[in-house]
């Protein structure tokens, strides 16, 4: 798929032109430079052509190996990737120094670029912005939506031909979502996953601001890795950017399949952990919790394993791997864990099989008396999948008790393997003629 970016000096607009193209909200944007860092897609189209916008984070000169210098390697990527460029100007501020020096790198890349002025709700003189050498310069305005129309006209235009493929119907890829407080590895982890210098990694927490995803292949399946922002409580420093970033992380995890959960080994469960892990309960998510730079921990992993399991009895059927992004120890046991949680989460048993799984729980402890009355369980049925969710239909909902419900539940992941995946449970009071089995 054709691949389009918006590249141009810090604090033009490009964010904000991004979410105006592609009708979404996923690039942050506020007025202040340097928010965003890392490369964003979404796929978008216009006039039946489909294309991938990519936002970047400001180019800029940075003797220094900075977080700054890592951001323009990012936008520098995204150049060397892209078959067109939008170079983004500021129509209110005119052309600077720093435009200037965007443009040289543009005209060393040897690829389509069209310049787009943004901010023009002013009507900006467009005499200077010619020098630049990119052509006919077009107005636009990404908060009014003024010129986009004619934007993506020459952005059409100016895509490489595509050959006609046959329509197929496509299956949509798994959803990982992979979530954490800030600077537990999560960004490492995904430049691990995808093979690639997709995420900023630097020792500074909060490195990452926005959804960053990368779609991966293996095994014949596709997955969508979605690396989200550190998690945390808002700080009093640029509360409204933080309050944005967290909103998207917790959206992630909403739309996520399978969430992984990493946790620094060394430093042990804190209370944002449990935070998290309680967000992924909520939403009822598959999850594997990963307890990274777990290579340091002296002697075996196993009492950290039980005590985080201890600690985070919401996510009690989650798989914990000790694991080291840096080194790679343990990483080979991740792709079996993902796809053990995906296959768990999408689950769809018998109704023969259940009923007879339930036969067989009851005739091996039956449930107990509640006020000299005993709960009866005549029939159950799976309702729907990821998560699995079972619906019980019984002599009173009132008799059943939190422990006979623990026991039904493993013994459904001991018969049929929700590796993973949370099981839900609905005990329903049977009416006449309902909940028989034809």
């Amino acid at each position: 798929m054709p691949i389009v970016a918006l590249v141009g000096r810090p604090n033009v607009g490009k964010s904000a032109l991004f979410n105006r193209i592609t009708e979404s909200r996923r690039a942050i944007v506020e007025d202040f430079e340097g928010v965003t860092r890392d490369r964003l897609y979404q796929e978008t189209d216009w006039n039946g052509r489909t294309f991938t916008m990519v936002d970047t984070g400001g180019i800029w000169e940075d003797t220094q190996e900075s977080l700054l210098t890592m951001t323009r390697e990012q936008t520098e990527q995204a150049i060397q990737e892209a078959d067109v460029l939008v170079f983004v100007v500021d129509g209110q501020a005119g052309v600077t120094a720093a435009d200037q020096d965007v443009a040289d790198r543009l005209r060393r890349s040897r690829k389509p670029v069209i310049l787009a002025v943004n901010k023009a709700e002013g009507k900006p003189l467009l005499g200077e912005f010619y020098q630049l050498g990119f052509g006919e310069p077009l107005l636009v305005s990404a908060v009014h939506g003024q010129g986009i129309g004619d934007l993506l006209d020459r952005i059409v235009d100016n895509l490489p031909d595509s050959p006609p493929t046959e329509a197929s119907p496509e299956t949509a890829p798994v959803r990982i979502a992979i979530a954490g407080r800030p600077n537990v590895g999560k960004s490492s982890l995904l430049n691990w996953i995808s093979g690639t210098e997709r995420t900023l990694v630097t020792p500074i927490a909060g490195t990452t601001r926005d959804v960053v995803d990368s779609l991966v292949e293996h095994d014949g399946r596709s997955y969508l890795f979605l690396d989200t922002a550190g998690l945390r409580r808002p700080s009093r420093i640029d509360e409204a950017l933080e309050q944005k970033t967290v909103q998207r992380s917790l959206a992630a995890i909403r739309e996520a399949d399978v969430v992984l959960l990493m946790l620094n080994a060394a430093e042990g469960l804190l209370g944002q952990d449990q935070r998290i892990a309680g967000q992924i309960a909520t939403h009822h998510k598959a999850a594997v919790v990963l307890l990274n730079k777990a290579d340091l921990v002296k002697g075996s992993t196993v009492p950290l394993q039980t005590r985080v399991k201890e600690q985070l009895p919401f996510l009690s059927y989650a798989t914990v791997l000790p694991i080291s992004v840096l080194t790679g120890w343990h990483l080979e046991d991740l792709w079996p864990a993902i796809e053990a949680a995906y296959d768990g989460y999408c689950t769809r048993v018998t109704t023969h099989a259940l009923n007879r799984l339930i036969d067989e729980a009851i005739h091996l402890s039956p449930p107990p008396t509640k006020k000299g009355r005993q709960l009866k369980i005549y029939y159950a049925t799976q309702v729907g999948t990821r998560p699995p969710h079972f619906v019980l239909f019984v002599n009173d909902p009132e008799l059943v008790h939190f422990s006979y419900e623990r026991y039904i539940e493993h013994r459904l992941r001991e018969a049929f393997g929700f590796t993973s995946s949370p099981i839900r449970l609905t005990w329903r009071a049977r009416r006449r003629g309902e909940g028989q089995e034809a």
